[in-house]
């Protein structure tokens, strides 16, 4: 049999996972003996708060949290989830009905799609982006139409760029602030301009807000909810993986409007059964901290940052101070290591001549071309090393 014929026709139009590229990259230089310095994925080395890893602990002893879980979520994670909405951003989420409990925000990103799209359909899309987006919506039968991010547009999608032909077919609209790759944040002004557009075309806008937290410079970032009807038609993808170092646990929950939340759940319990509780009661915990826990983890994403921002500027690379995220997004064009290479094979040297993993821009859209993603996943010194290695490829 030619296992290869019965592959469906939406799994092949996929193409590589550029993340899975990165672990495989990773993988074989580690086989060759190479000295890695691992700035490539998404996946923080700081660990969860010692009260979130005491309670997981606690709550593993007992029995009754070792059965099928709530399909929901627990209510005593929905109400702090609720609580925290209320205390982080002052919007006010009905825990019974505007509260989903997700096997973490990228499931939620993704079932959207399969929820809301049928074959034609479109989903506007950012570009680049976390590929979860493009990636949930062609397996769902549809089309992603790109909406570039540019650095002369603060990395904001331009609306009015948007054809009328794609619009009439458009049904989502995928949002992220702070951005994954670019470290932008959104401010209210655009947010609501996103939201009275989204209204005036019917569509339901997709907000991932996995690096709500991780925002520099005493910085905040904005909810959508606090914006005026936004609840009409809008949905907000909250992560315990950035901000909690719980990114191995796969827990995250969705807020916004009720019957949306209805929909996405009819899929969610279509494919699984929930989240298992000791997580989610952990996850309570998680939320309840202080505000100075979570500074230590901004002040730690800040100082990696602040070291190669300027050590990637004094090498001539292209790139500004983020906002918020745990990326720094960088071009070397113009510089003596990218010579004529494109962001693929710029981040293949990179790994063969100096050891460093990081994300080919590319991989996250048309529009991150020219550019590589750094994951600040190293300490200082990882860091402060890995511009050292970048400065003898320049010489």
């Amino acid at each position: 049999m030619d296992i290869e014929k019965k592959i469906s026709h939406r799994l092949k139009s996929l193409g590589e996972y550029v993340f899975f590229g990165v672990a495989e990259a990773k993988k074989k230089a580690i086989q060759a003996g190479k000295d890695i310095i691992d700035l490539g994925g998404g996946n923080p080395d700081l660990p969860p708060h010692p009260k979130i890893v005491e309670a997981l602990k606690k709550e593993a002893d007992k029995p009754e949290n070792h059965r099928h879980p709530q399909y929901e979520g627990i209510p005593e994670l929905r109400k702090a989830a609720s609580l925290w909405m209320n205390r982080r951003f002052g919007v006010d989420i009905d825990p019974e009905t505007e509260i989903f409990i997700l096997l973490g925000s990228k499931e939620g990103l993704a079932h959207i799609s399969w929820a809301f799209i049928d074959p034609e359909d479109v989903a506007l899309v950012p570009d680049p982006a976390y590929p979860v987006y493009q990636r949930g919506v062609e397996l769902a039968g549809g089309k992603a139409v790109f909406m570039p991010l540019l650095k002369e547009n603060s990395w904001l999608p331009d609306f009015s760029k948007i054809t009328s032909k794609s619009l009439s077919k458009a049904k989502l609209m995928f949002l992220n602030y702070p951005n994954n790759p670019t470290g932008a944040l959104a401010g209210k002004d655009f947010l609501k301009t996103a939201v009275d557009f989204a209204k005036e075309y019917e569509l339901i806008i997709c907000q991932d807000m996995a690096y709500s937290e991780i925002t520099f410079d005493n910085r905040k970032s904005v909810s959508i909810f606090q914006i005026d009807g936004a609840k009409d038609n809008c949905l907000e993808f909250f992560s315990f993986s950035k901000t909690y170092g719980m990114t191995g646990w796969r827990l995250g929950f969705v807020v916004g409007n009720s019957n949306l939340i209805d929909i996405l759940k009819r899929v969610e319990i279509s494919v699984n059964s929930g989240v298992f509780h000791v997580l989610q009661k952990a996850a309570v915990v998680a939320l309840s901290l202080e505000d100075n826990d979570i500074d230590q983890v901004r002040q730690t994403y800040q100082k990696r940052r602040d070291i190669l921002v300027e050590g990637l500027k004094d090498l001539g690379w292209e790139v500004e101070k983020p906002a918020g995220s745990i990326f720094v997004w960088a071009s070397p064009v113009g510089t003596k290591i990218a010579h004529d290479l494109d962001s693929r094979q710029i981040a293949n040297l990179l790994i063969e001549k100096a050891g460093i993993i990081t994300t080919p821009g590319a991989g996250l859209g048309p529009s991150g071309e020219g550019y590589l993603r750094f994951s600040l996943i190293a300490n200082e010194e990882g860091l402060n090393e890995a511009v050292q290695r970048i400065k003898l490829l320049h010489m």
